[in-house]
């Protein structure tokens, strides 16, 4: 059987202002609404749900991130999680400019959990705290392989 990895989806505080991080930083929004009915009750497994949702997606065209803003039954408030914590971890993005990505980040008020590392000479990378106190990671790459040449 096939499968696609379809879209990572985070419950949020605010979806206005996640979406103006995600979009400062290049992911575009494909899509908004407001879901409620039956349906998404099944789908989702909470009576009356109601939530204002948005589908953005990265420049490539492959990655996407649904973000939720639940209107009923009301968003439960938890701690921040920490990346040693059992379930959701966070979402990883590259950037070309760690620098000018955690610039961007930073006018939102999201910064760091700690610093940014370099992992063997390969990446520049860290974690930051997002909106709704989501974790999401940055990181650049250090070293491109050329391209092999065209053996024909």
């Amino acid at each position: 059987m096939p499968i696609k990895m379809e879209n990572v989806a985070i419950a949020v505080r605010d979806l206005e202002e996640t979406i103006a991080l995600f979009t400062h930083l290049g992911l575009t929004v494909l899509s908004r609404a407001t879901v409620s009915g039956d349906w998404t009750d099944t789908a989702v497994g909470l009576d009356g749900n109601h939530a204002k949702i948005a589908m953005l997606q990265t420049p490539d065209g492959n990655g996407r991130l649904e973000l939720f803003e639940y209107i009923h039954p009301h968003a439960i408030e938890t701690e921040p999680t920490q990346p040693n914590e059992i379930g959701m971890h966070r979402v990883a993005f590259s950037v070309d400019d760690i620098d000018a990505a955690l610039e961007i980040a930073a006018a939102h008020g999201c910064h760091p959990l700690r610093g940014v590392a370099t992992y063997e000479d390969i990446y520049k990378l860290t974690y930051v705290r997002g909106p709704s106190g989501i974790i999401f990671m940055l990181a650049e790459e250090l070293t491109r392989t050329e391209a092999e040449p065209d053996p024909s």
